[in-house]
């Protein structure tokens, strides 16, 4: 009889067979359940399954679950019930441990290196992590298949954020789909919210816009532009409150907030949360804990989204994630809130402070997280905005107040620079993602 040598883990890495961890792991189950045996025992019934492991897997690798099946075999023969219900139990609650972090963000430095690199990986197997690459897209004729498969990873995504939620049943009260400014925050919300209703989970938006201070109250800098973009923005006390009330089943009076007013007028829209419903939050500064403190964590669940690009310039410098958001702010900005380039251009450095204080510093907090980054959305912005930067440079190059956007305006200009325009959109669909920013959108936001 040979031998085992190797077994393979759940991430399909091959790894040298320990018996020692089967024993462990039974003494473990034994003193949990106070089993009435020790060690000795435990390294006993550790040799049998080694032994009914060589018997079954003589031909091939076996894997974890594989011996972990047997380890509950070997202990009901043994008569070692009240110790293989304590292992079943045990194998379930790692169970519980690995499905919690699927799909959850591990961050360095705020930066979520593992998911980078397989934004890369595909980036590359696609042929549009450099400019160069896109250019070779449209140069041949594929730049509709790019989008194709740029909305079919994204809406992959959005739907394995979807059937994470179900797996959780009916703990979930609130999902909160958070993420800097023009990540996509509005559309990736509707889609979920779209696949969630397929399988009958009713959503009830909670609007925390409605919640912002009359805009007289928010400092003004000295251009008079307003700081709106941290939570002290909003009521967050009313909003606390209002969350608790809707969760325990009360009826609450919201606000209604006039945005070209810049006004708010309490008790206006009357809410009731259902027991079949849940809560769908999508708010700029969802993972700032004080935004949802009056709701336990096990009631949330925390979606993030944001623009994860990887393409490089022909520098070998990579695009800046805030920078591509900033270009599609810039377009909607301009269409939907009548607000020229150099409004959303000088007002990005209050949108960038908050992001650094109050939402890039939760991404290791959440459940999963959704790549917004189009590599498709490079010639349509070029198309829309490279004009405007010439000038922009030019306007701000000697102000000294104003380094900050010249700084950014450089840059997105020398990105933008060698990169093919491409002006027919009618090959975006019209409930893509960047429909969000360039208009023409199937959906109503």
């Amino acid at each position: 009889m040979g031998a085992i040598k190797s077994v393979i883990k759940r991430d399909g890495q091959l790894v040298w067979y320990d018996r020692s961890r089967i024993a462990h792991a039974i003494f473990k189950a034994a003193a949990a359940s106070r089993g009435g045996f020790g060690l000795e025992e435990a390294e006993r019934l550790a040799r049998a399954v080694e032994q009914r492991t060589v018997e079954s897997y003589a031909e091939q690798t076996p894997t974890v679950e594989d011996v972990q099946d047997i380890v509950e075999a070997v202990l009901m023969e043994a008569g070692h019930i009240k110790v293989a219900r304590a292992y079943i139990i045990y194998r379930q609650k790692r169970a519980e441990v690995r499905e919690a972090r699927q799909g959850a963000v591990e961050a360095t430095d705020n930066i979520p290196y593992k998911l980078i690199y397989e934004v890369l990986r595909w980036n590359m197997e696609h042929g549009c992590d450099s400019v160069q690459g896109i250019n070779r897209i449209i140069e041949a004729g594929h730049y509709p298949d790019l989008v194709h498969a740029c909305e079919e990873r994204y809406a992959a995504e959005c739907r394995m954020a979807g059937e994470r939620v179900l797996r959780q049943g009916d703990d979930i009260r609130l999902i909160i789909v958070a993420g800097p400014s023009s990540s996509g925050k509005t559309t990736t919300t509707i889609k979920m919210a779209e696949l969630l209703s397929r399988h009958g989970k009713k959503l009830k938006p909670f609007h925390v816009d409605h919640y912002f201070w009359d805009l007289e109250l928010h400092p003004k800098d000295e251009f008079g532009d307003y700081d709106y973009e941290t939570p002290q923005a909003l009521d967050i006390r009313l909003i606390n409150k209002h969350l608790e009330q809707l969760l325990a089943g009360r009826t609450v009076r919201i606000p209604h907030y006039d945005f070209k007013a810049g006004k708010r007028t309490l008790n206006v829209h009357e809410m009731k949360l259902e027991e079949d419903e849940i809560l769908l939050m999508d708010c700029l500064h969802g993972l700032y804990s004080d935004m949802t403190r009056s709701v336990p964590d096990n009631h949330k669940f925390r979606l993030y989204i944001e623009t994860l690009g990887q393409l490089k310039t022909e520098r070998e410098e990579f695009m800046r994630w805030a920078d591509h958001r900033l270009m599609r702010r810039m377009v909607r900005d301009s269409w939907s809130r009548n607000h020229d380039f150099h409004e959303t251009l000088t007002h990005w450095h209050y949108v960038r402070k908050s992001e650094l204080q109050y939402i890039i510093p939760f991404i290791g907090n959440v459940d999963f997280v959704v790549n917004s980054a189009m590599p498709y959305e490079f010639p349509v912005l070029k198309e829309k905005l490279f004009s405007f930067f010439p000038q922009a440079i030019e306007e701000y190059r000697n102000d000294f107040k104003r380094q900050d956007a010249y700084l950014r305006a450089q840059r997105v200009m020398q990105f933008l620079e060698p990169l093919h325009e491409y002006r027919d959109h009618a090959c975006i669909p019209s409930k893509a993602l960047f429909r969000e920013f360039i208009g023409g959108s199937g959906y109503s936001y």
